[in-house]
């Protein structure tokens, strides 16, 4: 994995893998976080012509992603925020997300740290966009060698 700055490719590209979006979790993660009526109440009438799940649900899925498939074993060190961050298309009860992360631009940080652009994409099972972040993320740098 990339304990440093200096070891991430830019350019590079890790699928994460994927999950599964249940009715009842859409449910729930509303009720508790992001309670609008078309997050709760599957309505056909609706303005999503039924039962979406909350952004921020999609955008926790796909960290549950970036974290089993690569930040978890990675030197990654926190993050001081997003540079972008959308919702492309609505998920659904039975979507299946699959995410996709590519290494974007590097930048130095301060002599301690440098900081990595991941840009992070999920689709769901029709190959629709549903997510994308670009996500500041900061690693360490190496000593220098002497």
């Amino acid at each position: 994995m990339h304990d440093y700055y200096e070891d991430i490719p830019v350019g590079n590209t890790i699928e994460l893998g994927e999950i599964g979006v249940t009715e009842t979790e859409i449910q729930e993660f509303a009720t508790k976080f992001d309670p609008q009526s078309f997050h709760l109440t599957d309505d056909p009438n609706g303005p999503f012509g039924g039962i979406i799940a909350s952004g921020w649900h999609t955008a926790s899925l796909t960290m549950r992603l970036l974290v089993d498939s690569y930040l978890g074993e990675a030197g990654a060190i926190g993050s001081p925020g997003l540079s972008g961050l959308e919702w492309s298309h609505p998920v659904r009860p039975d979507d299946t997300l699959t995410a996709t992360l590519t290494f974007g631009e590097k930048e130095t940080w301060d002599e301690r740290r440098g900081l990595v652009h991941l840009n992070v994409e999920t689709e769901n099972q029709d190959g629709n966009r549903v997510f994308w972040m670009d996500s500041k993320v900061l690693f360490p740098r190496e000593e220098p060698k002497l």
